[in-house]
């Protein structure tokens, strides 16, 4: 009888709840190897889901890496903070160094925008991550982007009437994206309220109660002036939230931080070009010794 070799099962996502720092439900996803702890964590930025990452997360998954990734508070289909309880800086970076409790080993925490910046405030608290890769995000940015940022996130409070409405809303915040969403991939981004209307997942506190964010600028300042693990920063050639200052100020802060640019991505970096960002992260984790030494870096294409 000759041998036949099982087909590998392509990677796939599985959903998991963790809980936050005050016993809040997060919802969380993970990919890779069946009862890995995940070497990778993912934090999304402001106003975006845990399948942001989805597409990098499969790509670690096929290099055999585990990696995991959640809706923050008042995100997607994590759970919101009660009627009366505001939402806090302090409480998103909580909400990390109780999930890094939960971990055997120190991970890498990969954070785009708001995402990074709780990372690495979460670290200057003692989180013990392996390495940072922050995407797109300084501890000083750029005003002019972060208002565009609240300025499309604030519009459209009566919702959207159908699927077309809301990618029309997203083409135009995004016009240098091709093509147009479909229903399937707006689904984890609205939520259809009781008046049939759909409406974004996120918690429309989060912008009244998070909105003047530049108060926090010099303490992420002084957080990554103390940062002395590994530090990657993943920046988008035509962003308007981070610049040549504000790259200057924070490589003056952590001199040590590697920084690679996607010369055509803007802010929405791992969006933008997924390919190279995710093999950006996949350097990175195989020169630190996280990714298996058999792949190597990957090269070409992602599938």
């Amino acid at each position: 009888m000759v041998a036949t070799a099982l087909p590998t099962p392509a990677p796939s996502l599985a959903s998991f709840e963790w809980t936050g720092a005050d016993g809040l439900r997060l919802a969380a996803s993970a990919a890779g190897p069946l009862g890995e702890p995940p070497a990778v964590l993912f934090a999304h930025g402001f106003g975006q889901t845990r399948q942001a990452w989805a597409r990098s997360m499969l790509a670690l998954a096929r290099q055999g890496l585990a990696s995991a990734a959640w809706d923050l508070r008042g995100h997607g289909q994590s759970g919101r903070n009660p009627a009366g309880q505001p939402y806090a800086v302090p409480q998103f970076i909580d909400d990390v160094l109780a999930l890094r409790a939960t971990l055997p080993r120190p991970p890498v925490l990969v954070g785009a925008s708001m995402g990074g910046l709780v990372g690495l405030a979460a670290e200057a608290r003692g989180a013990g991550f392996r390495a940072l890769v922050l995407v797109d995000v300084t501890p000083r940015w750029e005003s002019a982007g972060m208002q565009r940022i609240l300025a499309f996130m604030g519009a459209h409070p009566e919702g959207f009437e159908d699927h077309e409405h809301a990618a029309r809303a997203i083409a135009a915040y995004l016009p240098h994206r091709r093509g147009r969403k479909s229903p399937t991939d707006l689904d984890h981004l609205l939520v259809r309220g009781t008046d049939g209307r759909l409406r974004w997942h996120w918690d429309p506190r989060l912008l009244e109660d998070l909105a003047d964010s530049a108060k926090h600028q010099d303490a992420l300042s002084e957080a990554a002036r103390g940062i002395d693990i590994p530090v990657l920063l993943i920046s988008g050639g035509r962003s308007d939230l981070v610049s040549e200052d504000t790259i200057a100020h924070f490589r003056s802060l952590v001199p040590h931080a590697e920084h690679r640019r996607l010369p055509d991505a803007t802010h929405m970096v791992a969006g933008d070009d997924n390919d190279a960002f995710t093999r950006l992260v996949l350097d990175f984790l195989h020169a630190r010794g996280d990714a298996n030494p058999s792949t190597g870096p990957l090269h070409g294409a992602l599938p």
